[in-house]
C-alpha cells in the first residue's frame, strides 16, 4: 500500500498543477476580454456622432479601354495528333509497354512509345504456316493445269490420230475387198452367161459384194462418228478439265495472296506498335478525364489504347493560341478581330505581356460539369502574335480583350456611381458642401465607367456615396411597372408566336396576354420571346432603336435594356433585365441592385 501511495503521489501533484495552469489561462482570457470591451466602449463614446469625410476622386478625361478579363489556357491551334494504328482485339485495347516523358522535345522519326506486340508476334508465326500451306496448294494446282493441257494435246496428237488412222486403214481394206468382190461377181456373171457357173455361185458372189460394201460403210460411219462426235466430246471434257484446273489455280492464288496480305498486315501492325513522331515538336499526353472518375485515360505504362485513339499531341509552337471561357453575361460583347493583351505568369520580363486577337467565338456553350453552376460559358480563341519559344502548351494566361477603345472620355471610378431605380448619380464636392448629379453612363470596365453627361473634368466625386447617403439628394423617381408594358407588347405579338412562347414558358397565355403557369409569376423567357416575335422584324435576334420605335414604352427604356451599350438589345439582355425587375417586386427597382458594379440603394 505504501508503495502504491508513493507511486500515485507525483501523478496527483502533476494533475493539480495542470488545473492551476488552466484556471490561470481562463482568468487571463476573461480579464483580456473585459479590458477589450471597456476600451471599445470608451472608443465608441469618444467618436460617437462623428462622420468621416468621403474619399474623393477627380473626374479625368483621357483614353478609355473597355476590357473583358478572362483566364485561359495556352494551346496550339495546329496539333499533330498521334493516334494508335494497331487494330483492337475484342473489347480491350493494346497495352503500352513504355512511353517517352511528357514535355520531351522530339524530332521526326523519334520513338514516342512502344505497344505490346506479343499477341501479334504469335499471329505472324501462325500466319506464316498458313502462307506456306497456300503456296503448296498453288504449286499443286499449277501442276493440274499443266496436266490437263498435256492430256488435250495427247488426245489430239496421239489417241485421236491413232484411232483415225486405224479407221482409214479399215476403210482402205474394205474398199479393196469391195473391189475384189465386184470383179469376182463380174467374172462369175460372164462365166454364167457361157453356162459354166451355176446360179447358186452367182448368188454367193453377190452376197460377197454386199458384205464388202457393208464393211466399207461401217468403217466410213465410224470415221464420221470419230470426227464429228467422239473428238468433240473428248475436247469438251479435256477443255473442261483445263478450265477447272485453271479456276482452282486462280482460287488458290487468290487465297495465297490474301494470306500474304494478312501476314503483311500483321507485320505492319507489329511495326505500328512502335509509335514514332510524325513531325518535330514537344510531347503532350492526350490524357482525358470524365469528371466522374469513369472513362478516364492516362498515358502511362500499362494503359490500354484503342484503335484510332489519340495518345499524343505535338503542337506547332509557331501557331499558339489562348482558349478562354467567357461567362454568358459578357459573351455578347466579344467578336472576332478584337485586340487582346495576354499575360503569362510562367514567363517573366518584357515577354510576360503578349499581343493577340480574337479569332473565334463559339456559338454554343461549353459542356458544364455536373458539379458546376447553371451559368453557361462560351469558348473564345485568341491567336498569339509572334509567340515566344518560352511559352508552352497548358500554361495559364490572362487575356484582356479590348471590347471598346475610346480616345478621349470622361471617366469616374465604378465605386463612385450610386444607382436608384435604374437612374445613376454621383456625389460631387461643391465648395464646402455637396451636390448630387444624375449622370448618363457609357462603356465600363472593371475599374472605371465613362460618363456621357452629368459631370465635367476635374470634378471631385465621392468614392463611397453609399456610406454618405445623408449628403445626397435623390429626386423622387416614379415607379414603373414593367410587367404591364411587357404584357402589352406580348399581347401585340402574333397568335402563333404567343402560343409557342407560352409553351416554352411552361403555361398558356393568361388573360393579359402573358404566359402563366397556373396563376404563378410571369415567365421572363416567354415574354421576351413574344416581344422578339412582335418587334424583331428582320429576325436577326436583336432589337434596334428603329425596330422598337413603334412601341413608345419600349423605345423609352431602350438604353436601360441595352446593358452592353452596343446599340441593340438581344434576348439575353432583355430577359436578364426583366428577371431582375421582377425579382425586385415588379417595379422600377427601388434600390434592388446595381448596374456595372455600382452601389445601390
Amino acid at each position: 500500500m505504501n508503495m502504491l501511495n508513493r507511486s500515485n503521489q507525483p501523478i496527483r501533484s502533476r494533475m493539480g498543477g495542470a488545473k492551476v495552469i488552466a484556471f490561470l489561462a481562463l482568468g487571463t482570457a476573461v480579464c483580456g476580454s473585459a479590458g477589450y470591451a471597456w476600451w471599445q466602449s470608451q472608443t465608441t463614446g469618444l467618436y460617437a456622432g462623428v462622420e468621416s469625410e468621403p474619399m474623393l476622386h477627380e473626374v479625368v478625361s483621357g483614353p478609355f479601354d473597355h476590357i473583358v478579363l478572362e483566364q485561359g489556357e495556352i494551346e496550339s491551334s495546329k496539333n499533330n495528333e498521334v493516334k494508335c494504328e494497331v487494330k483492337g482485339r475484342g473489347t480491350s485495347g493494346t497495352p503500352i509497354l513504355n512511353v517517352v516523358l511528357e514535355g520531351t522535345l522530339v524530332q521526326k522519326g523519334d520513338k514516342l512509345c512502344q505497344l505490346d506486340s506479343s499477341a501479334l508476334d504469335q499471329d505472324a508465326k501462325n500466319q506464316r504456316i498458313i502462307v506456306s500451306s497456300a503456296e503448296s496448294t498453288v504449286i499443286s494446282s499449277e501442276a493440274l493445269v499443266s496436266k490437263a493441257a498435256i492430256a488435250k494435246q495427247e488426245y489430239l496428237e496421239g489417241t485421236y490420230q491413232t484411232e483415225r488412222n486405224a479407221i482409214l486403214s479399215e476403210i482402205a481394206v474394205a474398199q479393196q475387198g469391195l473391189r475384189r468382190a465386184e470383179l469376182s461377181l463380174q467374172s462369175a456373171e460372164r462365166l454364167a452367161a457361157k453356162g459354166t457357173l451355176k446360179a447358186l455361185q452367182i448368188e454367193a458372189e453377190q452376197f460377197a459384194v454386199q458384205d464388202a460394201q457393208r464393211k466399207l460403210d461401217s468403217a466410213e460411219q465410224r470415221m464420221k462418228v470419230l470426227d464429228r462426235l467422239t473428238k468433240e466430246k473428248m475436247l469438251v471434257q479435256l477443255n473442261s478439265d483445263i478450265e477447272t484446273a485453271a479456276a482452282k489455280l486462280a482460287s488458290d492464288k487468290n487465297t495465297l495472296s490474301e494470306e500474304k496480305e494478312k501476314l503483311e498486315e500483321i507485320r505492319n501492325q507489329i511495326i505500328a506498335c512502335a509509335i514514332l513522331a510524325p513531325a518535330d515538336g514537344q510531347v503532350v499526353y492526350a490524357n482525358k478525364f470524365s469528371g466522374r472518375g469513369g472513362g478516364d485515360f492516362v498515358v502511362e505504362a500499362g494503359a490500354l489504347v484503342r484503335e484510332q485513339q489519340t495518345i499524343f499531341l505535338l503542337p506547332d509552337p509557331s501557331k499558339m493560341q489562348v482558349k478562354a471561357k467567357v461567362n454568358e453575361s459578357r459573351i455578347t460583347l466579344i467578336r472576332e478581330g478584337l485586340p487582346v493583351k495576354i499575360n503569362v505568369d510562367a514567363i517573366g520580363g518584357a515577354a510576360n505581356e503578349l499581343l493577340g486577337r480574337v479569332t473565334k467565338v463559339n456559338k454554343y456553350a461549353e459542356p458544364g460539369s455536373w458539379m458546376g453552376t447553371s451559368a453557361k460559358e462560351y469558348a473564345v480563341f485568341v491567336q498569339i502574335m509572334d509567340p515566344p519559344p518560352s511559352i508552352r502548351t497548358g500554361m495559364t494566361a490572362a487575356a484582356r480583350i479590348f471590347v471598346e477603345q475610346i480616345p478621349n472620355a470622361l471617366q469616374v471610378p465604378v465605386h463612385a456611381v450610386y444607382e436608384s431605380k435604374n437612374h445613376h448619380f454621383v456625389l460631387i464636392k461643391d465648395g464646402d458642401g455637396w451636390k448630387t448629379s444624375e449622370i448618363k453612363l457609357g462603356g465600363t470596365n472593371e475599374k472605371f465607367v465613362t460618363v456621357q453627361s452629368g459631370v465635367k473634368e476635374k470634378d471631385l466625386v465621392a468614392l463611397d456615396p453609399r456610406s454618405h447617403i445623408s449628403k445626397m439628394e435623390i429626386p423622387d423617381i416614379p415607379e414603373v411597372d414593367d410587367r404591364e408594358t411587357l404584357a402589352k407588347i406580348a399581347a401585340e405579338a402574333p397568335a402563333g408566336a404567343k402560343t409557342a412562347e407560352a409553351k416554352q414558358g411552361g403555361g398558356k397565355p393568361g388573360p393579359s396576354g402573358r404566359p402563366d403557369s397556373g396563376g404563378g409569376p410571369p415567365n421572363p423567357d416567354a415574354i421576351a420571346g413574344s416581344i422578339f416575335a412582335s418587334l424583331d422584324t428582320n429576325t436577326d435576334g436583336k432589337l434596334t432603336k428603329e425596330e422598337v420605335a413603334s412601341n413608345e414604352r419600349m423605345a423609352g427604356a431602350f438604353s436601360e435594356y441595352d446593358t452592353n451599350k452596343d446599340g441593340s438589345i438581344d434576348r439575353a439582355e432583355l430577359t436578364a433585365v426583366m428577371r431582375k425587375r421582377m425579382s425586385a417586386g415588379g417595379g422600377g427597382g427601388g434600390g434592388g441592385g446595381s448596374a456595372r458594379g455600382a452601389p445601390s440603394n
